[in-house]
């Protein structure tokens, strides 16, 4: 994910390669980084990044961010803005583990590696409307961004955070309804692939409820209709509903252990 926001804010110019720094353990990952971002500053510890950067992304495991903050109270000030981007870690926590209140969480979704994310973003008391203002420019280089509440974050992983994976499932399923109507494995894809795009896009741009471009393509006693019939029997709306529900419960959960 640190890989897409830092692509996302060199393509739309928020910052060039050379502007950008990065700490990470990983030598093979460090490697990447050279080659996809030509003069990037990679730091030899996370106290050196803090020393030289005063916005930073912290793009780690949530289990990893206690020990890396406890190591950091010789450099951190309150001059640095922290992006979290870690599931679970409550704005209050990250605050006192920090020392800073300047902080801000985003909650984005894997589609930001093709720059066609969504992120939703809460930030503590103490950040001030250019710290909202320039994390909203930087997570609305890689797609798209709504401001929620902390609480609604958990809605916001449900939603979105998981939500690609239940797209997934629908293309998966609609390329084996096409498989098994006789098309071939490629031809299925393709086409499940395109509908479930197009059809995003047609939302966007219109701006049209779905309920109502549903009802444009449904005609009376027609093909769409007895699909629709179908999926309703099936329970196809209420299963994702209860999908997005599901998700915001263990959403909640985990944060809940972080507050032990």
């Amino acid at each position: 994910m640190a890989t897409a926001i830092a692509k996302g804010a060199v393509v739309s110019n928020l910052a060039k390669s050379s502007e950008i720094a990065f700490f990470d353990t990983n030598e093979n990952q460090i490697a990447l980084l050279h080659n996809k971002f030509p003069g990037c500053s990679i730091s030899a510890s996370a106290e050196e990044l803090f020393s030289k950067c005063q916005r930073i992304v912290l793009a780690v495991k949530p289990q990893t961010l206690a020990d890396i903050a406890s190591g950091l109270s010789k450099v951190i000030s309150r001059d640095h803005l922290l992006i979290s981007i870690a599931a679970g870690i409550p704005l209050a926590n990250l605050v006192a583990w920090f020392g800073t209140e300047r902080v801000i969480r985003v909650m984005p979704n894997t589609p930001c590696q093709s720059l066609q994310g969504a992120s939703g973003i809460a930030a503590a008391k103490s950040a001030t409307a250019d710290d909202f203002e320039w994390c909203e420019s930087l997570f609305s280089a890689v797609g798209k961004v709504v401001r929620v509440s902390e609480e609604q974050l958990h809605a916001v992983t449900g939603l979105s955070g998981s939500g690609p994976a239940y797209v997934l499932m629908m293309i998966e399923a609609l390329s084996d309804g096409g498989v098994m109507a006789g098309l071939s494995r490629h031809a299925a894809l393709e086409l499940a692939t395109q509908t479930v795009l197009g059809t995003a896009i047609m939302v966007q741009e219109t701006g049209t409820h779905p309920a109502i471009l549903r009802e444009q393509v449904t005609s009376p006693a027609g093909t769409t209709i007895a699909a629709l019939s179908t999926l309703e029997r099936a329970g196809f709306r209420s299963a994702l509903i209860d999908g997005v529900m599901a998700a915001v419960e263990r959403s909640k959960e985990l944060a809940r252990l972080f507050n032990r």
